[in-house]
């Protein structure tokens, strides 16, 4: 009874008894590991409902304040970077980094009143290689029947420098409509530390697979032309890696190299289970660890069921983007199956259903002198993604 009354509350709020407007603060609370001396004045605060967004600036106290703020419920979060030296300074760790990012979010508060909310944050280093695209939308095919063959991962090299990737993992995240595990649950039981998947693949180690600075990696179900099938699918003859369907329902291309499937809890599905209208959470890891001895779970409760899921260590991975489905009564954030120091936000398409042709990508923070971009990674998906009817495989730039 409490879940439906808060998906009611999310979805659709009576202020008919409201007659003015309010101010709320917002108190940013610095990461636990800031140790030293970090700036608390200067960092942007954002509220967004749907396609209203505000913004203010904290104060030196880390305060920041929405004045004349009609009551409703809203996201909000903020994010920075920090240079190597901020990085020192604030942890006072000598540890050599490349950058990284201070995020916090909180969704789907209700602000009805005025009042001082609290915002904690999260640090995070920020990764060379991170997940840069997915699609798992699917289309129509020219018959309006159900197209699915084309749907695929891309990873990006965000350094500077040039990758081996061989030996990379991707996971994706359990996404049953029971769920599984709630992270409630997953404090209970694990303290926080393993995250569900429901199928590992890796791309092979027997050779090297170098990844150009700004260069991406194509995985994909079908490596082959999807275009004279739909004009929102797109030709992917040209993938890195192909997840092999081994029972032949999708045409796999012979020339196109295998990604190796480590674990799939589906006996009859070898390629990569992109659920068309979310959840569709994906990882990347990297481990010497042997993966095949990773323990594995029954949902919540159960010791028996004809459905098991990996638990990885949440230490071992490097990106993680929350992908959630989104329903008529709305995202349904309350089903984050990511702990927010992996993703402090989330993604969605726009369609309730799936198989609009919507694929959720990077956004590009800069380009550097040679034109070489950088994405944006501020480990939370909502401000870091967006989607798109329209961009094409390995392009970040519409």
């Amino acid at each position: 009874m409490a879940a439906c009354w808060l998906c009611a509350l999310a979805s659709c709020v009576d202020y008919s008894d409201v007659t003015s407007e309010t101010s709320v603060s917002i108190q940013l609370l610095m990461p636990e590991e800031f140790t030293g001396t970090a700036t608390l004045s200067g960092h942007e605060i954002i509220l967004q409902k749907g396609d209203t967004r505000l913004s203010a600036t904290t104060d030196a106290e880390g305060v920041a304040t929405f004045a004349n703020l009609i009551p409703d419920v809203y996201d909000i979060s903020c994010s920075w970077e920090l240079t190597q030296a901020e990085y020192q300074q604030a942890t006072g760790s000598n540890k050599s980094v490349s950058g990284c990012t201070v995020a916090g979010s909180l969704n789907s508060h209700l602000i009805k009143e005025e009042q001082t909310i609290s915002l904690a944050t999260q640090l995070s280093i920020n990764q060379d290689i991170i997940i840069g695209k997915i699609y798992y939308a699917g289309s129509k095919d020219n018959n309006n029947r159900s197209y699915d063959a084309g749907k695929y991962l891309e990873i990006y090299n965000q350094s500077d420098k040039e990758i081996d990737v061989s030996g990379y993992y991707i996971g994706l995240v359990e996404a049953e409509s029971s769920q599984a595990y709630t992270l409630d649950n997953l404090h209970e039981v694990y303290e926080d530390s393993v995250v569900l998947l429901k199928q590992i693949f890796r791309i092979p180690a027997t050779a090297n697979h170098k990844v150009a600075a700004g260069g991406t990696v194509l995985i994909v179900n079908s490596a082959v032309d999807h275009t004279p099938n739909d004009t929102l699918e797109n030709n992917l003859s040209d993938a890195d890696f192909e997840a092999k369907d081994t029972n032949g329902r999708i045409q796999n291309n012979p020339a196109t190299p295998a990604l190796e499937l480590i674990y799939t809890m589906y006996s009859a599905i070898s390629n990569m289970n992109l659920v068309q209208s979310g959840p569709c959470g994906v990882v990347i890891f990297r481990t010497d660890e042997d993966i095949a001895s990773l323990p594995t779970t029954y949902p919540y409760g159960k010791t028996s069921g004809n459905l098991q899921w990996k638990l990885l260590p949440k230490r071992m991975i490097l990106d993680a983007v929350e992908v959630l489905g989104n329903k008529a009564t709305g995202v349904e954030v309350k089903t984050k199956r990511l702990y927010d120091d992996l993703d402090a936000g989330y993604i969605n398409i726009n369609a309730t259903s799936g198989r609009s042709g919507e694929v959720v990508y990077r956004k590009t923070s800069k380009k550097t002198d040679n034109g070489r971009l950088i994405l944006t990674d501020t480990n939370n998906s909502s401000n870091d993604f967006q989607v798109s009817k329209t961009i094409k495989p390995r392009e970040y730039d519409e």
